[in-house]
């Protein structure tokens, strides 16, 4: 792939990217600050566009280990930002869904592990592979999946009402 090609293919993949920095920072300043450093860093290793196989596995990948590096340093400076809205959920509504729904299901999703997040967003939402996830998240296929199958159980306990297995009910 050339370095001409990468350049014009990247800009393709920004809204998806930015949906994903959405979901994981859960606000909009955070997921922007998100998607800058991604092509910022990508734009640093432009050089090597010819080793790059897959560039959406790659994007994501870089956004993602940029959240994980903002993590890493909230820890360590104890820093929080405040959280907003899951507004990318209703950038696709599904017609059956209602508002309250969607509300809910975007409540639910924040409510997951991150671990489970991460794998419901990038193949549920962002619709990469197994394989793409895998790449991106830095772990085998069969994690991709339990983690998924995990998230997706959650989730549909968290909308049905059911309670959760971890989650003690206080009286």
């Amino acid at each position: 792939m050339s370095v001409a090609t990468t350049d014009s293919t990247v800009l393709e993949h920004i809204p998806g990217l930015r949906r994903y920095a959405r979901a994981l920072a859960g606000n909009t300043a955070e997921a922007d600050d998100l998607v800058q450093e991604c092509l910022s860093r990508a734009l640093a290793r432009r050089q090597k566009a010819a080793e790059i196989r897959n560039l959406r596995a790659y994007l994501f990948t870089i956004l993602h280990n940029a959240h994980v590096d903002r993590l890493t340093e909230r820890r360590r400076w104890n820093y929080a930002v405040p959280d907003e809205a899951l507004e990318n959920l209703t950038a696709r509504p599904a017609p059956q869904l209602g508002f309250l729904e969607l509300h809910d299901l975007a409540d639910a999703l924040e409510r997951l592990p991150e671990e489970q997040r991460q794998a419901v967003l990038l193949v549920g939402y962002e619709g990469l592979a197994y394989k793409e996830a895998a790449e991106v998240l830095d772990v085998p296929i069969g994690t991709v999946m339990s983690r998924l199958s995990r998230g997706r159980e959650a989730l549909r306990r968290m909308m049905i009402g059911a309670p959760m297995a971890n989650l003690r009910k206080v009286q």
